[in-house]
């Protein structure tokens, strides 16, 4: 009996982490949507009349330290560092998906030096050759996308080929095969559908990972102009202010990188869970 009210306790608050997951998730969709277009942001402004105010009814989150209101800055910032991972977290899950499918179907040769490739990329830290990409273009969107998407693709490509590894001994591929069916139809038409609901989690997992490194670089000066919103670049700009005592300025852009990430996250452990439910630990990126 015991078990059984465990048990439910622990669906209903499963159901509820979902729910609130799922509404921040909404809400913050529908804030980089709508609010962009109806309400314009002058990027380069500046009112030092109203420099480091506190939060107050006509500036919810207070100014930064040129004035500028800072809740419609941290609404752009999202807006840019969710463009950022979705773009890249989708790019990096293809590459994966190609490359570990491309390597385990193949198998022999190509599937060692396949895999020896990706340990050799491994090896290097994700952030150390981010920065190395980026720092050969101009600072902007593009090359922080390129910059993530070819960093974070080794965890997807090991991912699908450990699947595509254990659906190969499965007695379809094997009538297929007998049916004369060539090793790119297998793929394609048999080995790639299988996986698709595991790339698919990678790439969702993926999209907080991308916005944590893009906010990483923007922190370092290496990703967008320092005039762009973005919340790496919020970040940096509020040092100074935070260690003169106004909190306002981190706090805020903080909060809207965590919380939206942690609200990915926790979609995407439910999504893991239905999907396969034993190994709930093999996607964590």
């Amino acid at each position: 009996m015991a078990e059984l009210v465990l048990g439910s306790a622990r669906r209903t608050n499963r159901r509820i982490r979902v729910a609130g997951s799922a509404a921040i998730v909404a809400a913050v969709l529908l804030a980089v949507l709508l609010v962009p277009p109806l309400v314009q942001l002058d990027q380069q402004a500046v009112d030092l009349a109203a420099r480091l105010q506190p939060p107050s009814w006509e500036h919810p989150f207070g100014t930064d330290d040129v004035g500028r209101d800072l809740l419609l800055r941290c609404v752009y910032g999202l807006r840019v560092s969710l463009l950022v991972g979705i773009v890249a977290g989708l790019t990096a899950t293809v590459i994966g998906t190609a490359v570990g499918a491309l390597a385990a179907a193949f198998g022999g040769w190509t599937d060692r030096i396949v895999m020896r490739l990706v340990d050799t990329f491994s090896s290097v830290p994700h952030l150390l050759l981010g920065i190395f990409i980026v720092a050969m273009f101009r600072p902007g969107v593009g090359p922080v996308i390129v910059s993530v998407a070819l960093t974070h693709w080794l965890s997807t490509a090991r991912i699908v080929r450990s699947e595509v590894l254990s659906l190969r001994s499965r007695p379809f591929i094997d009538a297929a095969i007998s049916g004369g069916a060539s090793r790119g139809r297998v793929v394609v038409r048999h080995l790639l559908p299988a996986v698709l609901p595991q790339a698919g989690l990678a790439a969702v997992l993926m999209v907080p990972h991308a916005m944590w490194h893009e906010s990483a670089l923007s922190f370092l000066g290496l990703g967008l102009p320092t005039h762009q919103a973005s919340l790496g670049n919020l970040v940096q700009t509020a040092r100074g202010s935070l260690l003169a005592g106004d909190w306002w300025p981190t706090l805020f852009p903080g909060l809207f990188l965590i919380i939206p990430t942690l609200a990915l996250a926790g979609l995407a452990g439910a999504w893991r869970e239905r999907i396969n439910p034993r190994r709930r630990s093999e996607l964590m990126l």
